[in-house]
């Protein structure tokens, strides 16, 4: 019991000191100046409502809301500074560096006359330019993150305004930015009458705008002129609580142009199509009948697909200012605390008890992410939507997962802190030594009257107390060990390398009849880091891609048509994007079109053009697109013959049949909508896939035009039809991730809308996964079967997305039978999903099999290449997207990242436990490595990794025989809802970074911004690895700032990747120059520029410390001050800055054809610890040398030519002429290529010297008194001078200059062997090395072996250096025939699933969609109701009409209507 209580204080003790300990460790400077809040209570929100009691602080009788209750603004800041806290935030940041602090510690002291060497304020001077300099440099670059706030949120967005209505719910005030903090804005006071709101403007204020009081919401209403511009700034504070129904004017209400920074909780905003969402919106009513709205959510997701959300049931009839600011239309709504779950959102919706005409009286409404617009996705397709704002700016799910803004440090600038702090400890030692030893000489001397001691009689003198002062004279003697010019030197050489990047015209992006895109340095501090990055992590929509689907190739009947490349133009890109309405039927839009119009271009040549049975009243119409059409002449040829009149027969017949049941296919199963161009008249289609969008446009450049659809009736004009078909859809059995397919069940109509004699026939019509559909087809017609399977791997060996397509004739007894179990189980109350799949299933088996497609997803020019080097430069390149799981892989093999048979480990969330699928990879793959218990490392060599893919790994059962020889090695593929569960736990972390540094490349799909940034903390901070984050939209900006370094790409989603970015490109291929070029000049640059600082200022040190040995250790200076002044300002600035600017490893060309070099980079071998040693021990050296070896000489026998001794500034003088001297050669010797430029900097140093010591020792006493006057005489004519230079310049240099000679002859680097090459033959190309008959090649064969750091060999990395381009890339080939290539040159590759334990051949196949979204389910209601409504008993009469086809028409035969 005493033992208890004795130790029970001390471990709680222990405990309070762990926890502040831990305050103390994981103190940021970032979280001190935050300005973002923790997320607030779950909200509720009125409208039309007065606050609830509870929201009022009782404490305060002013009607104050409690502070929970004060929602965020939506003024989104990113920049780091304000007014406020930029002097201090600053000046924090800049003091981090030890040596600031280093610095003003010696400038204040020299403020104490006892210790002034020169006036103070020149000692400070250089201190203050440094902090000045680089907080300017600071302020200009958060200065442009403030303009780039500046144009978010002042874009406008139309707000209910008026009179009549007002938002009582409150919001913060907003932030002063630079402008607003030195030019105040007008603030709006609440007026002093008791029971008056605070409006959002003043009545006479708020009549200046013409109200608008009929029903449209589309009316808007113009700012006069006067008050466009006060009214942009309108008060944030409106905290229009006390009597919220107050109105002062009888104004009716209207939609108010607004500012996004101005928007509160609870505004009623419209949104109009083609615009941004500026906060989280709940949805009201839209334009839709339906209430449906779409919207682009690639800056969440990275998604391309539009997809659909809904109205609230209950609010639909909001569609007018009136309605929504009507007092009878009140309702609150109940939110959930903000998260940063892009994908949850739990709300509820409660009408108020004098809603509307009553009917909803206290009714509730359930409100999910379906029902809510998010801020950052974009409304298409879709005129306006109205809804309520219900979380702004800070409490957005986008800027939640954006992160704040960090302050960056490079790692050279992390690691020379350390060195900084051991020169200080030397600087420390020294003085220490100085002062115990002068003390104890003062004490033995003192008593014996020691002449030198000639103040040792005054009463203030004390030995003791003068080691004290010894101890402050000698930090002041050896202060140039820590220079301040070194950060000044840094901050200059960094900036001018920003410079160089910003003019270099090779990663300048030209765009036609635009200004060259430079690529910019956002961040001027981290150009080296860009020469040691290890892992790089890409967002794919956008930064990989082109955002666009092009149709290239297809099979049809057993017949491949690849396209004519000839011909593949773009669509009209100078159409206006303008458009009527959506999803409707066009057909009825161009029957009134009384002009004619011609067949387009390209759509039948040659004299097959006279056989389409196309008249002039019935024009083919015209669709509109960006992308390349596809046109296939032969393809042209078969569906001419195909209309003629003439019935063919046999395997024409076939043939006909396969060609218009593919494309009719094509043109019916989708849910993709139509609208028609007012100008042109031209179809346009928007689909949820761009996939879907594709497939129907290239069905359409063909001659198969969907029209639209007008309710269930689907409209298509085929080449041999002159009115177009129409189908009646009855059902669509709805794509999801685990069916992999689509189908649509339509009926026949005749030309008049009836299901007449003849007509009425019901179809199946499906497109899905090659593996899906096969096993679904009707047995017999092996040959079709295998060819098409042929043509399938042929596409995907392209790189091509496949898609199979296939179809059957319904009888009507058989689809009665099964419609009515189809709708029991869309009923089912139990296990509803299962029951619809299995009914489905059904339905889909015993197919025709039509043929299949391939789809290419354009890359961005260059990406396949530029990845392909990268991965040889040794860097591991891991992708981050918000797409499917099957889109992510189909990338990967395109670009690259999944290569030649490749090896694919899925993860994902599913019921078997994510730490349970990572360990049975490990076990399986990397048996050998699982045994072994230690942390994952990563690798630096690739003789460290080969073994991954080539040793025995027992597994051949599960990857095939052949796997430990392929050369693509692993690639890990993992979910967003796997890494929900791997990041829950320590040890599933750790055993997920393992696997993910065990395999050659690594996808994450479906994952949210914040798990964007937590792979890459894991990786950065779990291997301590240099990172590299590049994206090019909002949903990538946390993941940027999480990177060591972060790239924007100035692309098509906007601006905020680049806002938050440190460097700002224009397409992904330029980042290979930007890091294999700039980034390794850069680095080795500052490295060897970092390292001359330290070893040029030991050599002045150690003349000044062996001198102490002969001054009794007085900390006296052994030269004149103005040498030690002057040192690193005048006479060895020059080098060490001419090294940072111009020096050059190798040539640009070389390190772009060879990047196995960048291992260099990688391996830190520009600056590392081993070289700061030797340096400093070269200037150890180098101080013994010249200090003693003048020393001696002039002193053990005169040089005087009378016989007098010689002065201590005398031969001092030559030892600082010598150790300048030495000092610029040695920093000379230490560049790659002496240029004229670094020539001229590392002499001018020399020269400067030499004159001002002959220029100030010529100086008169008279005139300015010096220690040096008369030197020029007694130096010039003196043998030891001169002799003493040359010999103390040899013997200083020689042994790095022997070292230098004998490490490039005996053991030559990478870059001596490719320097030799060079120089033997100037003209030697590196880059094809292999094809030049040359024995020059050997020593660089050997070298790219040893260096290697991709998975390849040498004949693969040849292959995909020249092959691997699409088509849109810049070194793109053709395949035979002339057709393009569209993608590298891949094999099937294996993939394993780790939650099935299935194993398959990928394809590529991706048929991205939304799964049970609201347009889907929407159909389904409608067809459902129709359903109900049939009368089945008509339908009954209808028996019997099958047949093997869609649609017969004039020229497809009817001898070949054979019984199936």
């Amino acid at each position: 019991m005493t033992t208890m209580k004795t130790t029970g204080p001390t471990k709680g003790g222990n405990s309070a000191f762990k926890a502040f300990a831990r305050r103390i460790t994981s103190f940021s400077l970032d979280d001190l100046f935050s300005r973002k809040r923790p997320p607030g209570p779950p909200r509720t929100v009125f409208v039309n409502e007065k606050l609830s009691p509870e929201y009022f602080d009782p404490k305060k009788h002013n009607g104050t809301v409690k502070k929970q209750y004060v929602y965020a603004t939506n003024q989104v800041i990113s920049s780091k500074y304000t007014l406020i806290t930029f002097l201090p935030r600053n000046l924090l940041e800049q003091f981090r560096r030890v040596a600031n602090i280093y610095f003003l510690g010696i400038a204040i002291l020299q403020f104490f006359p006892m210790f002034s060497t020169i006036a103070p304020g020149v000692v400070i001077l250089p201190l203050i330019i440094i902090i000045a300099l680089t907080a300017l440099k600071d302020a200009y670059e958060d200065f442009r993150r403030h303009q780039s706030d500046k144009r978010v949120n002042q874009t406008e967005v139309d707000v209910l305004a008026g009179s009549k209505w007002v938002n009582p719910n409150v919001t913060q005030g907003k932030s002063r930015t630079f402008v607003r903090g030195i030019i105040p804005t007008p603030r709006l006071r609440r007026k002093s009458a008791a029971g008056a709101p605070t409006a959002s403007a003043t009545p006479d204020r708020a009549s200046k705008f013409k109200p608008v009081t009929h029903e449209d919401p589309d009316a808007t209403v113009a700012l006069s002129p006067d008050l466009a511009s006060s009214n942009r700034r309108r008060n944030s504070h409106r905290l229009s609580f006390i009597n919220p129904f107050f109105s002062s004017s009888d104004d009716e209400a209207f939609w108010k142009p607004t500012l996004w920074e101005d928007i509160r909780v609870g505004d009623f905003v419209r949104i109009t199509d083609g615009h941004p969402i500026p906060a989280d919106i709940l949805i009201c009513a839209t334009s839709d009948p339906e209430n449906v709205a779409f919207i682009e959510t690639k800056n969440l997701d990275g998604e391309t697909n539009l997809k659909s959300r809904n109205a609230v049931p209950g609010l639909t009839h909001l569609r007018s200012p009136e309605a929504c600011a009507s007092a009878e239309n009140s309702f609150k709504i109940m939110c959930d605390k903000p998260e940063t779950n892009m994908y949850r959102l739990n709300a509820m919706v409660e009408m108020g008890q004098n809603d509307g005409d009553g009917s909803g009286k206290g009714a509730k409404y359930s409100v999910d992410l379906q029902t809510v617009l998010l801020r950052g996705t974009v409304l298409k397709n879709t005129d306006w939507v109205i809804g309520v704002v219900l979380f702004t700016g800070e409490d957005t799910k986008i800027v939640m997962n954006a992160g704040k803004t960090p302050s960056k440090r490079s790692r050279v600038e992390r690691q020379m802190n350390p060195q900084v702090l051991i020169n200080l400890a030397l600087i420390a030692v020294m003085a220490v030594v100085c002062a115990i030893i002068d003390s104890a000489l003062e004490k033995e001397y003192v008593p014996l009257n020691a002449p030198w001691l000639y103040s040792d009689d005054h009463p203030d003198d004390n030995p003791s107390a003068n080691g004290g002062i010894t101890w402050a004279f000698a930090l002041l003697t050896f202060q140039d060990l820590v220079p301040i010019s070194l950060y000044l030197s840094i901050e200059v050489v960094r900036t001018i390398q920003a410079i160089f990047i910003y003019f270099d015209k090779d990663i300048a992006y030209d765009r036609p009849g635009q200004p060259p895109q430079a690529t910019q340095a956002r961040s001027w501090n981290l150009s080296d880091d860009l020469g040691q990055i290890e892992y790089i992590f890409s967002d794919k929509t956008g930064t990989l891609t082109q955002n666009s689907m092009v149709f290239r190739q297809c099979s049809i009947g057993g017949k491949a048509y690849r396209g004519d490349p000839e011909i593949l133009t773009d669509g009209d890109d100078d159409i206006q994007p303008n458009k009527i309405s959506d999803s409707i039927e066009l057909e009825k839009e161009l029957q009134h079109n009384t002009t004619t119009r011609p067949v387009p271009s390209g759509d039948f040549t040659d004299a097959t053009s006279s056989r389409l049975n196309l008249s002039n009243s019935s024009p083919t119409p015209r669709t509109k697109t960006t992308n390349p059409r596809f046109r296939d002449a032969v393809l042209t040829s078969d569906i001419a013959l195909a209309c003629t009149e003439d019935e063919p027969a046999g395997t024409e017949a076939a043939r006909a049949r396969a060609l218009n049941g593919f494309f009719s296919v094509l043109g019916l199963c989708h849910t993709v909508l139509t609208s028609v161009d007012p100008l042109t008249r031209e179809i346009e289609y928007k689909a949820q896939s761009p996939d879907e969008a594709a497939l129907v446009q290239a069905a359409a450049d063909v001659g198969y035009v969907f029209l639209g659809r007008d309710k269930e009736i689907l409209s298509i004009r085929t080449p041999g039809s002159e009115i177009p078909e129409r189908y009646e859809l009855l059902h669509i059995l709805e794509f999801s991730s685990a069916r992999k397919r689509m189908s649509v069940i339509v009926r026949k109509m005749d030309e008049e809308g009836r299901e007449g004699e003849g007509e009425g026939r019901i179809f199946l019509l499906s497109k899905g996964a090659d593996n899906v559909i096969f096993e679904r087809l009707r047995k017999g017609n092996e040959d079709l079967k295998a060819e098409t399977e042929r043509h399938l791997s042929e596409f995907a060996n392209e790189g091509l997305r496949t898609l199979t397509l296939a179809y059957k004739t319904i009888g009507e007894d058989e689809y009665q039978s099964w419609s009515h179990r189809y709708q029991d189980a869309l009923i089912a109350i139990d296990n509803r999903e299962e029951k619809v799949e299995i009914v489905s299933d059904e339905m889909e088996q015993g197919l025709r099999l039509l043929g299949a497609t391939a789809i290419e997803d354009r890359l961005q020019d260059g990406v396949p290449e530029a990845i392909a080097d990268l991965k040889r430069a040794g860097i591991k390149i891991w992708v981050a997207t918000g797409d499917k799981l099957e889109t992510a892989i189909a990338i990967g093999r395109s670009t690259n990242l999944i290569g030649h048979d490749s090896n694919i480990i899925i993860v994902r969330g599913s019921s078997k436990p994510v730490h349970q699928q990572i360990s049975n990879a490990l076990e399986r793959f990397f048996s050998e490595y699982q045994m072994q218990e230690r942390p994952p490392s990563r690798p630096s060599t690739p003789s460290r990794m080969h073994p991954l893919t080539r040793a025995d790994t027992n597994v051949s059962s599960i990857v095939g025989g052949d796997n430990g020889d392929r050369p693509g090695g692993f690639v890990l593929v993992v979910d967003g809802a796997a890494l929900l569960h791997a990041f829950e736990s320590e040890e599933t972390k750790a055993i997920l970074l393992k696997l993910g540094t065990l395999c050659e490349g690594v996808i994450c799909c479906r994952v949210s911004p914040l798990q964007k940034a937590l792979v890459v903390r894991l990786v950065k901070d779990g291997l301590k690895a240099m990172t590299l984050a590049i994206g090019d939209g909002a949903n990538d900006v946390s993941m940027i700032q999480a990177a060591d370094v972060g790239v924007g790409i100035s692309g098509e989603e906007g601006l905020q990747a680049v806002n938050s970015s440190d460097y700002a490109i224009a397409q992904f291929r330029f980042l290979k120059k930007l890091l294999l070029v700039h980034g390794h000049w850069s680095y080795a640059r500052n490295g060897i520029m970092i390292l001359n600082f330290f070893y040029k200022n030991v050599v002045p040190t150690g003349i000044l410390w062996w001198f102490q040995i002969y001054c009794a250790w007085s900390a006296t200076f052994v030269m004149d001050y103005t040498y030690i002044l002057f040192w690193n300002s005048l006479w060895t600035i020059a080098p060490v800055v001419g090294v940072g600017l111009f020096d050059r490893v190798l040539d640009s060309q070389i390190l772009m054809d060879l990047p196995e070099l960048y291992h260099y980079g990688r391996e830190k071998y520009w600056f590392s610890w081993r070289d700061f040693f030797i340096y400093m021990l070269d200037g150890i050296y180098q101080s013994v040398i010249i200090y003693f070896f003048i020393m001696f000489a002039y002193e053990t026998t005169s040089a005087r030519h009378d016989g007098y001794s010689v002065d201590q500034y005398e031969w001092s003088t030559v030892t600082a002429v010598s150790g300048v001297l030495v000092a610029d050669i040695f920093t000379g010797m230490c560049a790659s290529a002496w240029t004229w430029w670094l020539v001229f900097f590392v002499f001018i140093g020399i020269v400067v010297v030499w004159a001002f010591t002959f220029i100030y020792s010529a100086l008169s006493p008279g005139y300015e008194f010096t220690n040096l006057w008369g030197f020029y005489y007694f130096l010039g004519a003196s043998p030891y001078f001169w002799f003493g230079l040359i010999i103390t310049f040899f013997l200083a240099l020689a042994p790095r200059y022997i070292a230098k000679a004998y490490k490039a002859n005996f053991f030559p680097s990478d870059i001596d062997i490719v320097r030799w090459i060079k120089k033997e033959n100037p003209y030697f190309d590196f880059k094809h090395y292999d094809h030049q008959q040359s024995n020059l090649g050997i020593g660089l064969t050997e070298m790219k072996q040893r260096q290697r750091t991709s998975r390849m060999d040498d004949s693969l990395a040849e292959h995909v250096s020249r092959h691997s381009s699409r088509a849109s890339s810049v070194a793109s080939l053709d395949l035979p025939g002339g057709r393009p290539r569209p993608s590298v040159d891949f094999r099937s590759a294996s993939r394993t699933d780790m939650s099935t334990g299935l194993v398959s051949v990928d394809r590529g196949f991706d048929f991205a969609a939304e799964d049970d979204g609201v347009a889907i389910r929407r159909i389904q209601t409608n067809l459902s109701e129709r359903f109900s409504s049939r009368n089945l008993a008509e339908d009954g009469e209808k028996k019997g009409k099958r047949s093997r086809l869609f649609s017969l028409k004039r020229g497809f035969t009817k001898k070949n209507r054979t019984s199936e």
